[in-house]
């Protein structure tokens, strides 16, 4: 065997245990990414849940007595009216011809009771506010998630208390606090009836005729006579009506606002028909409403439309009205929704003259409670309300000593807990005599000094509330510091892996072989680990801490454990870029300092909207000229991206209460139209254009000639129905299920046409463009139709952005990782290893990504969700559904602008897991970001922001994942041409 076969079997020899090296190494990192994507998964979801640990743990504790108040009970029984949804001004002010909608209760408002406005804390949903009225304290956001058919967790209520509770209303309220009741009578209507495209009033009547034929039954059944007799009964109607109406009409149309005219009716009529029965005045009523409604027809944060309820009480036990003196009261603080009290009263109400009082709507518990003579719930932390109920100054002094010894005994059991599972027990200093400030209260109580006694009951009840609010942030400085060292490991843990994994630092480091060479290091970390870990669930254990305490250590202390195993790659990193050249030093500090500063402005466009206009006028200005450095205005491209940037800067100037305008969004299909044509004309006719060849088709034909045709007919048909169910709907007729299955038709077969369109870049895109435009036009109702487009066009800018610095950057090719040294193996599907300059395709891409939360509306904003955007679909309450097509909608622009994303990892040969890894990483410092700007103090409306906030971006590590993998199914078929191609086709 001669020299040359010895040297040609040694390459192969090479060659093969190379593609054998490259190949287990590929295994290797796709089981390493698997295991990293599922730690990120769990780490998110685990720590997302600790700021209910830390802002919002549940309030709810049992183990206390009851509190039985001292006085004789002044009514026999109770009638409790909610109008779910009913806005306090549209209840109060006079219509347009000047009357009053509400000419009964505005009657007992002048003659007979009391008057105010509650107000409710976001969430401002039916729920938490009904558990706010009747259980007397505000559920914790958590809750809202965990079910509406039954109680997440056990809590005492006036109902609880009540001898019988008589109920009628909607089937997702009623069973919640009667369905586990055996003292109760109840009944509810069946889903079905509450269509947004009827008027719902007759659900109110409904509620109504129930009761009605209950009592006249009654007369003759002496069983059901003797129940509706007894003392302590509590009769509840639930009114939806209000509620149907605001969603489906708003609630300035002439529907929701004649249903005020409904409700006070249905008060009026229960009020006679007991009087009548009953013939004891020893009825006690009470009107009031769970939540408003916002003018676009949605509820749920603080807005004051969505927080002030009207509250009317009047019969047994109720103070009369008073005439106002203009006297101020002594307290000028602010109620739970942040608005100050003694607030003036609107001129147009007419009621400026008699005395208004306003409480939380936590407060009527304890008022229907006092009314009754029952004890307050145990868990309840609504302050009893003087100027409502009738008492002299001893029974009023023992009511509010009884309230304040309710909330006193709730503090107590929690100090208690909190000591019993406490190594260091630190007790809430202002309460720690509090026995002998009872005995201060009962010696002037037994002295007759009231005024004294009143001052000192009240104080102790401010104390007890303060004391609550101490044992429910009693971990926080414990946990916000575990939480915060697990996400700072978590992204370092990240940088590590696509360090090793995606670029070319010097071989020694990265090599598989290594491995074993760092078994020694790797065992003596995870024993360190180890024994840490334990240390730390013996002092959890013996504390008695919950589960998740032990789950946000146990996941810090694993992501320390496995970056400390990377001692060695960390070390020689260290003394890589140590040993680099100042300039690569500044370079990197460069792109840290800009990333953060960009993901900054993002954190505060949350709030501020109108930052992203001011991003994309910026980047319209500066990137064209970039651009034009490197091809020329001629190709068009610069002067595309300037007019494209400064079209999507236009929406987040718009309001996020999108108004509706069917026009707009019947022309907004001609526009897409008009652009898939565009570029359809540009896939055909720029073959020979350098600046497009790599976007193009490879065949001269598309597969399936008349497919652009046809996604354009079906953009058409959807502008079209749009207009007939729109018109439908507004002539107040009830859309016909033709229409519907003509639209679920177009929204399906649409978005399956991509996937036989051409595999060149801009055939796919355009053709997934128009695929997803049905749908989201049928489910769109003002401006987000056109910003659908808009955003098309400025990812488009993107992409050509990129394929000119592809096509044209003078990097030399040996500077084109970050390590600066020659490739030492081979990244799949051919792509190239990343460089720092890389970084700037996640960072666009988050951009992006945030972007299309707020171009259809507010999507950081419980109340943003519209949900008059399904009816062209349903109409018929089904709230899965529903909720099913409003995600569907909000997701159609991230799927454009992952899609983009894809396209672009193929365009320029770039990993794009590894890319995945770094929008995680830059999502996370927003995240650590959102993480400390969670508020339980002030306005509720922001307080419900900041965890939306928090939550959005904490999602991301799965949010986006899930997506990738959806538009995996339209992009992994997408081919581009590279430079060499053009070459050879030019000669």
């Amino acid at each position: 065997m001669g020299d040359d076969d010895l040297i040609n079997n040694e390459v192969q020899d090479r060659k093969a245990r190379s593609s054998t090296g490259r190949e287990r190494r590929r295994k290797w990192l796709k089981r390493r990414e698997k295991w990293i994507v599922i730690v990120g998964v769990v780490l998110h979801a685990i720590y997302m849940l600790s700021i209910f640990d830390i802002y919002f743990k549940t309030p709810i504790v049992h183990g206390m007595d009851l509190v039985y108040p001292s006085i004789t009970p002044p009514a026999k029984r109770l009638v409790l009216l909610v109008a779910d949804g009913l806005r306090a001004d549209k209840f109060y002010e006079p219509d347009t011809e000047g009357k009053y909608r509400a000419p009964f209760l505005r009657n007992v408002i002048k003659h007979q009771g009391r008057w105010g406005v509650s107000h409710a804390r976001p969430p401002t949903e039916s729920r938490p506010g009904h558990v706010s009225i009747i259980a007397g304290f505000y559920e914790d956001p958590s809750a809202v998630t965990k079910g509406w058919k039954a109680n997440p967790v056990e809590f005492d209520s006036v109902f609880n208390r009540s001898q019988h509770i008589i109920s009628f209303g909607s089937p997702d309220i009623v069973p919640i606090f009667c369905g586990a009741l055996p003292h109760s009578t109840w009944n509810t209507y069946p889903h079905e009836f509450e269509d947004f495209a009827t008027d719902a009033s007759f659900l109110d009547e409904w509620s109504f005729d129930q009761f009605q034929s209950l009592v006249n039954k009654s007369n003759e059944d002496p069983k059901l006579k003797e129940l509706l007799v007894q003392d302590n009964v509590v009769i509840f109607l639930h009114l939806l009506g209000c509620d149907s109406n605001g969603h489906a009409h708003r609630p300035f149309s002439p529907i929701y606002l004649n249903n005020v005219k409904v409700v006070d009716h249905i008060a009026e009529r229960v009020y006679n028909l007991l009087e009548d029965y009953f013939r004891d005045n020893r009825t006690a009523y009470i009107f009031t409403a769970d939540h408003g409604m916002s003018d676009k027809g949605s509820h749920g944060d603080g807005h004051r439309s969505n927080t002030d309820t009207p509250l009317v009480a009047w019969g047994a036990g109720v103070k009369h009205p008073r005439p106002t003196f203009g006297e101020n009261h002594n307290d000028y603080g602010t109620f739970v929704d942040d608005h100050v009290h003694d607030m003036p009263t609107p001129k147009e109400w007419g009621l400026g003259n008699i005395e208004r009082v306003d409480v939380n709507q936590a407060d009527i518990a304890p008022l229907m409670s006092s009314l009754l003579g029952l004890p307050c719930p145990v868990n309840s932390v609504g302050s009893l309300p003087l100027d409502y109920i009738n008492l002299n100054k001893a029974e009023e002094v023992e009511a509010v000593l009884a309230n304040a010894k309710q909330i006193l005994n709730q503090f107590l059991r929690k100090a208690q807990l909190k000591q019993a599972s406490s190594l260091r027990f630190k007790p809430f200093k202002p309460l720690a005599h509090y026995s002998s400030l009872l005995e201060l209260i009962n010696s002037r109580i037994s002295a007759e000094d009231y005024e004294s006694a009143m001052t000192l009951s009240v104080d102790l009840r401010r104390l007890a509330l303060e004391g609550l609010d101490y044992f429910q942030t009693y971990d926080w400085l414990m946990l916000m510091s575990v939480v915060t060292l697990g996400y700072i490991g978590w992204m370092f843990y990240l940088i590590l892996h696509v360090l090793q994994s995606y670029t070319t630092l010097p071989g020694y480091i990265l090599k598989m072989e290594q491995a074993v060479s760092r078994r020694n290091n790797n065992i003596k970390a995870n024993l360190c680990g180890c024994f840490f870990m334990a240390i730390v669930f013996i002092i959890l254990f013996l504390e008695h801490s919950p589960p998740l305490y032990h789950a946000y250590s146990a996941m810090t202390v694993f992501l320390w454990t496995q970056i400390f195993s990377e001692y060695q790659f960390i070390n020689a990193l260290w003394r890589y870029l140590c040993g680099r050249e100042h300039y690569h030093s500044l370079k990197l500090a460069a792109t840290f300092l800009v990333s953060v500063f960009i993901l900054e402005v993002l954190v505060n466009s949350f709030t501020e909207r109108k930052l992203y206009t001011w991003c994309f006028l910026t980047v319209g200005l500066i990137a064209p000229v970039y651009l034009s450095r490197l091809v020329a205005w001629k190709s068009g491209t610069p002067l595309f991206m300037w007019l494209s940037c400064w079209f999507l800067s236009v929406f987040t100037l718009m309001p996020a209460e999108i108004p509706d305008n069917t026009l707009l969004v019947v022309g907004s299909g001609g526009i897409i139209i008009f652009i898939g044509g565009a570029a359809m004309y540009l896939d055909r006719r720029g073959r020979d254009n350098k600046y497009w060849f790599s976007l193009l088709n490879r065949d001269r034909e598309n597969k399936i000639p008349f497919l652009f045709q046809l996604q354009c007919l079906l953009v058409g048909l959807s502008s079209v129905m749009v207009l007939l169910s729109t018109s439908h709907r507004t002539k107040k007729q009830e859309l016909l299920a033709l229409h519907q299955m003509i639209n679920w038709l177009i929204a399906g077969f649409s978005m399956a046409l991509p996937l036989f369109s051409a595999t060149g870049l801009l055939s796919r895109l355009t053709s997934i463009f128009l695929g997803f435009a049905p749908a989201f036009l049928l489910l769109s109702i003002g401006y987000e139709a056109v910003f659908y487009s808009a955003l098309a066009l400025a990812l488009m800018a993107w992409i050509l952005f990129e394929n000119a610095l592809l096509h044209y950057s003078k990097t030399d090719a040996s500077q084109s990782s970050i390590g600066g040294v020659e490739d030492n193996f081979q990244l799949e599907n051919g792509n190239r290893s990343l460089q720092l300059s890389d970084m700037r395709i996640p960072l666009v891409f988050v951009v992006f990504f945030n972007v299309a939360f707020f171009g259809t509306g507010n999507f950081a904003s419980i109340a943003s969700f519209e949900i008059s955007s399904v009816y062209r679909f349903i109409t018929i309450f089904s709230p899965f559904l529903m909720a099913a097509l409003l995600i569907f909608k909000l997701l159609i622009p991230f799927l454009l602008v992952i899609c983009a994303f894809s396209a672009i990892t193929k365009l320029v040969r770039v990993p794009r897991v590894g890319c995945y890894f770094l929008v995680i990483l830059c999502s996370d410092v927003m995240t650590i970001h959102f993480f400390y700007l969670v508020r339980n103090k002030g306005s509720w409306m922001e307080i419900g922001n900041s965890i939306s906030h928090f939550g959005i971006v904490s999602a991301q590590v799965v949010f986006v994942l899930l997506l990738f993998a959806v538009t995996n199914i339209y992009t992994k078929d997408i081919q581009t041409r590279s430079v060499k191609q053009f070459s050879r086709k030019n000669i």
